[in-house]
């Protein structure tokens, strides 16, 4: 699993499902250098190879030398698309175990021994734990072992050490612009939490130059003083996110951590299926569901409906909000303050 932030999210319980089952296994995990850092210090991993795609062919050549010294057993392949077909094909091991011909994509199913068996599409975390059924490990137990540091949770809480007010966490946007949904709404969601919520925002987020900009129009267009977190370092926002009474954020890797973290969150979904991509296991009660059309019955097998973020209000996001601060965190928001940090 080389990328996505969010597929690395759900990557997790594989590996934690694995190691739980085969203590003795040595797990080594190919990704790249970003969500790396989500990966570095987990619990069930022994050991990180950084690919660096952006290199390109000198990244795989790179990768290629690594590996050509490095036998394996087994190779799992979750990620269907070619540049993982490639490192795949690098790997040295007899069994190399990746999707069915059907869901991989970019010929991706040639660079791999064995498959897992065709299945109608569903939700990508129960596809990930489809490679623990073919391997015999029990998953009865969903487990994502995510948390951060305690150094990192000191800088976190650190951050929002003035915040005596429940507080809510704003993804500001996603590496996929139709995915986004409009600042300008998010600083009007701001202000309705503060005069509505008695509540406070933290903007979370990279330092991008889309997130960036995101953030300022927040800022510009509410006086309810968020919180801006924006780069202070992908295992700080995750202590951020466990600092949270509530997290809104579109389908994004930040929302799926939240979701693992157990942090009640707000999906906003309209670009991509809730079905196949929304909160796993938990949280379905948060979801605002811009995907589907009033009453009707949509599979899984859809990925994505441009143009259809906009269609989600402040006043559906703000009583989901609501409901979380209401019914995960111990009371009505207004008879709560927040511990000191």
């Amino acid at each position: 699993m080389l990328s996505a932030l969010g597929d690395v999210v759900h990557a997790l319980p594989v590996v934690s499902a694995i190691k739980r089952h085969a203590p003795a296994t040595h797990l080594t995990w190919i990704i790249q250098p970003g969500p790396a850092e989500l990966v570095r210090g987990h619990p069930a991993v022994d050991e990180i190879l950084v690919f660096e795609r952006r290199s390109g062919w000198r990244g795989y050549a790179a990768l290629h030398r690594t590996l050509r010294e490095r036998p394996f057993d087994l190779v799992v392949d979750l990620q269907p698309y070619f540049k993982a077909g490639l490192v795949t094909w690098m790997a040295r091991a007899p069994l190399k175990l990746g999707l069915d011909r059907t869901r991989a994509r970019d010929l991706n199913w040639l660079f791999t021994t064995h498959r897992i068996p065709t299945r109608p599409f569903g939700h990508i975390q129960d596809q990930f734990l489809e490679f623990l059924t073919v391997l015999g490990v029990p998953h009865a137990e969903v487990e994502w072992g995510l948390r951060p540091g305690a150094e990192e949770r000191a800088e976190a809480r650190a951050l929002v050490a003035d915040v005596r007010e429940p507080l809510v966490g704003l993804v500001v946007a996603a590496s996929k612009p139709p995915k986004n949904w409009p600042p300008e709404r998010n600083a009007v969601l701001a202000t309705r939490i503060r005069d509505e919520l008695g509540g406070r925002c933290v903007l979370l987020g990279s330092a991008s130059p889309t997130e960036r900009a995101a953030a300022d129009a927040i800022v510009a267009g509410t006086d309810a003083a968020p919180v801006d977190a924006l780069g202070c370092g992908l295992r700080v926002t995750v202590g951020l996110i466990e600092a949270c009474d509530v997290v809104v954020s579109p389908d994004t890797g930040p929302f799926h951590i939240a979701v693992a973290m157990n942090v009640p969150a707000v999906g906003l979904y309209g670009y991509t299926n809730p079905k196949r991509f929304g909160p796993y296991g938990r949280f379905g009660d948060l979801l605002v569901d811009a995907f589907g059309d009033p009453g009707e019955e949509y599979s899984a097998r859809e990925r994505y409906r441009p143009g259809r973020m906009g269609r989600i209000g402040v006043d559906a996001v703000l009583a989901k909000v609501k409901l979380a601060l209401e019914r995960y965190a111990g009371g009505p928001p207004w008879r709560r303050v927040r511990a000191p940090a």
